[in-house]
């Protein structure tokens, strides 16, 4: 395969990619400020979240059935039109319960379409550019959703208008690679550690990377009602979530970087701090200062976004390269298990104790996660500096995002068995 193919398969791809982002991102958001507005409690939200979630952990572990079965343009033409389909669902009726049964399948679509396209990025990555495209796609994933929170604030978007609008950047996501000519690559096969297995390399890298999806979930779902609860609106509340994902674009590289000079455990520790410190902060900011708020989820989103590359780095020290994939691809199901807890646990905390709740449980969980981190240090010597691998900052998607990481050989490992996963 020539450079100018790969080139051409890869801005398509990655155009969808904004597009899906626009689309699906925002629809997160959407749904916590139209529910926020029908009077359904944080509780049920919470739920709503986890249903989403756990649709991309059941998306995960068998979309990529679909994709070897039909091929990779047929299945993206199926997860995408379901997906926009479900997005259009909403608009008929504000139940939590039918909607949670949409955000199940919204999240099982999500993962599918995410397969595709990481596995077609696979076959365009080169080893010499392998990092580049990872940068690339991982700049299209958040500046997509960052870019879709800006509809909130569309004029005439009242209504059932959103969910067209939504479902029309899903939809038009298809035509990329619907009219792309490159034939279809095969689906890498990427694996899984169990849990314990994984606590057994690294208790703390494994801690970090389910603390992450806890609080990384719970910011997602339930940040716009945070932002709400607070008194603003639903265009604040969406520039409230642009603000996070920019804060995790942009803190991630520069904390990575701090985690390849100094012992990952004590960046991660220091991770958890800082954020800790950082939720108290954001409970207690005054009343009506809008910009204070979007300083907090500057640095909320950056410092949440940031512990699970670094939890994932953490673990690498501790493999061999043949099993970077099937450990990386553990701790995304293990990511995803967090993001469908850590909502419902938030949500509670928001039911007694007003908006400040959410914050103060991403502080609760990341204070307890740091004492967790100094016992380890405790009880294990670090690795040495010079057997440390390099950070690479990973998406928080597909295990099959896994493979792009520039520190894995291009060989193949097998995919997540029912065994792997007990």
């Amino acid at each position: 395969m020539n450079a100018s193919v790969n080139v051409t398969a890869l801005f398509a791809l990655l155009f969808s990619v904004v597009l899906m982002m626009c689309g699906a991102g925002a629809l997160t958001t959407v749904l916590s400020v139209r529910l926020d507005g029908a009077g359904v409690s944080a509780a049920e939200i919470g739920l709503l979240t986890a249903a989403y979630f756990t649709g991309t952990i059941l998306g995960s572990l068998t979309a990529g059935r679909t994709v070897s079965g039909v091929g990779h343009i047929r299945a993206f033409a199926v997860f995408t039109s379901l997906l926009s389909a479900a997005t259009l669902g909403h608009a008929l009726m504000v139940d939590p319960l039918a909607w949670g049964m949409l955000r199940l399948a919204e999240g099982y679509c999500m993962a599918g379409m995410l397969i595709c396209v990481e596995s077609w990025l696979n076959q365009s990555a080169q080893p010499a550019n392998r990092g580049k495209v990872l940068a690339l796609y991982m700049v299209c994933l958040y500046g997509g959703y960052g870019a879709g929170q800006f509809l909130l604030g569309l004029p005439g978007t009242a209504g059932a208008a959103m969910f067209a609008i939504l479902s029309i950047c899903l939809s038009v996501a298809l035509v990329p690679v619907a009219l792309s000519r490159q034939a279809p690559p095969p689906l890498p096969r990427v694996g899984s550690f169990s849990v314990p297995r994984l606590y057994k390399v690294s208790p703390f890298g494994a801690v970090g990377a389910g603390i992450s999806g806890a609080v990384t979930g719970t910011l997602y779902g339930l940040g716009p009602v945070f932002a709400l609860n607070l008194g603003y609106g639903a265009e604040q509340a969406g520039q409230f979530m642009s603000a996070a994902v920019l804060g995790g674009v942009l803190l991630q590289w520069p904390l990575g970087w701090l985690s390849d000079l100094f012992d990952r455990r004590t960046v991660l520790v220091g991770l958890f701090v800082a954020l800790a410190v950082t939720g108290i902060v954001t409970a207690f900011l005054p009343d009506g200062v809008f910009v204070a708020l979007l300083a907090a989820a500057v640095f909320l989103g950056g410092l949440t976004f940031a512990v699970y590359p670094v939890s994932i780095a953490q673990v690498n020290d501790h493999l061999a390269a043949d099993d970077m994939a099937a450990a990386g691809g553990g701790l995304i199901l293990l990511y995803s298990a967090g993001a469908a807890v850590g909502p419902f646990v938030a949500s509670a905390a928001m039911t007694f104790l007003g908006a400040p709740g959410l914050p103060l449980f991403s502080a609760v969980v990341a204070l307890a996660a740091a004492a967790f981190g100094l016992w380890r240090m405790r009880v294990q010597p670090p690795v040495p500096a010079q057997d440390q691998g390099a950070f690479a900052a990973i998406p928080r998607t597909t295990p099959v995002v896994i493979r792009l990481d520039p520190r894995i050989d291009q060989g193949s490992v097998d995919m997540p068995t029912d065994d792997d996963l007990k």
